[in-house]
């Protein structure tokens, strides 16, 4: 019996999409597996995601969709938060459980008090060195791809900020079971959770790695109502309305930039890509509004109080046409 031909799969018609979606990462996928994933099953011809969560960690990944992207690098740069768990007595090439053991060492006997004095050193504004396998650039290649060749990789320490970085529960390890640590992070934009794990376990004399990683939250989505892939998928074959319903508008991500209203004449000359003289505050980068409230980009205040054009959104530099013209 002669087989059927097979049938070529369907091409993915991709279309014009705003929006964020905040997405529940799943352990296992790359953060851009899980966007190119969550992009097919929205049909989105443009998607980025907002800091990378490594292959380990679950919890929030911020996708943006169409013009949200003009965005996504300020919420790189925003403050997040952490749920982890430190394995003691063991350090990997990677600092997490997904890498090669480097050495293992016995755990000392510890209390809380000694955990805590620790957990604070490495609070504030400290200086870190990040891991060999990241995605930090040299040379235009990620440091993971020279180090995954073998080639040795000297990384110099940066500055970063920890808000908090504190002790959860030590139950497993003080009740004789495994050497746990259950712990919970904030911190500032270009901290790597995986090197305050590796740093504690230095400072308590043994070691440690990171055996699960969840973040909780990205400013400004405090409480964010996530999405994990399969309920997307559900949604999916319901409808393509019951999926968008998952969207939030473009503006829910502008609310950490200080917000400055313009009128209609000079939103036309920022559309234009002019400087607006006045006074405007504060200095540095800021959210633009217009009439009714409806975001219009970004944009930079100078020491002088002159606005100028950042990154416009397509309907905030589309043509006016004469009956919208504000200079008529």
């Amino acid at each position: 019996m002669t087989p059927k031909p097979r049938t070529p799969a369907q091409k993915v018609k991709f279309r014009k999409l705003d929006g964020i979606l905040l997405l529940d990462k799943p352990r296992g996928l790359s953060s851009n597996q899980a966007l190119q994933r969550v992009r097919h099953l929205f049909r989105a011809e443009k998607g980025g995601h907002t800091g990378s969560l490594d292959p380990l960690a679950t919890g929030l990944l911020p996708i943006c969709f169409g013009e949200a992207t003009k965005i996504a690098g300020g919420l790189l740069g925003a403050r997040k938060a952490y749920d982890t768990v430190a394995r003691l007595g063991i350090v990997t090439d990677t600092d997490d459980a997904e890498g090669q053991p480097l050495r293992e060492r016995p755990v000392p006997a510890l209390d809380i008090g000694t955990i805590d004095a620790a957990l604070r050193e490495l609070t504030g504004r400290i200086q870190q060195r990040p891991p060999i396998y990241s995605a930090l650039k040299r040379g235009g290649e990620p440091l993971y791809a020279k180090a995954r060749r073998g080639e040795t990789v000297e990384i110099d320490t940066r500055e970063v900020e920890v808000h908090a970085f504190e002790l959860q529960s030590a139950a497993d390890l003080l009740d004789a079971g495994e050497p746990l640590l259950r712990l919970h992070v904030e911190c500032g934009s270009g901290t790597y959770v995986r090197s305050l794990v590796r740093d504690l376990g230095e400072a308590l004399g043994c070691g440690a790695h990171v055996a699960e990683l969840r973040r909780l939250w990205v400013d400004p989505f405090r409480e964010p109502r996530m999405w994990t892939l399969e309920a997307l998928q559900a949604l999916a074959a319901r409808s393509e309305r019951s999926l968008e319903a998952c969207l939030l508008p473009v503006e829910t991500g502008m609310a950490s930039w200080p917000e400055v209203q313009v009128d209609p004449a000079q939103a036309k000359r920022l559309a234009q890509g002019q400087t607006v003289a006045g006074e405007f505050r504060p200095a540095g980068e800021v959210a633009l509004y217009g009439q009714q409230g409806r975001a219009l980009g970004l944009g930079h205040v100078d020491l002088q109080g002159h606005l100028r054009p950042q990154r416009l959104f397509t309907w905030a530099v589309a043509p006016l046409t004469p009956a919208s013209d504000p200079a008529q």
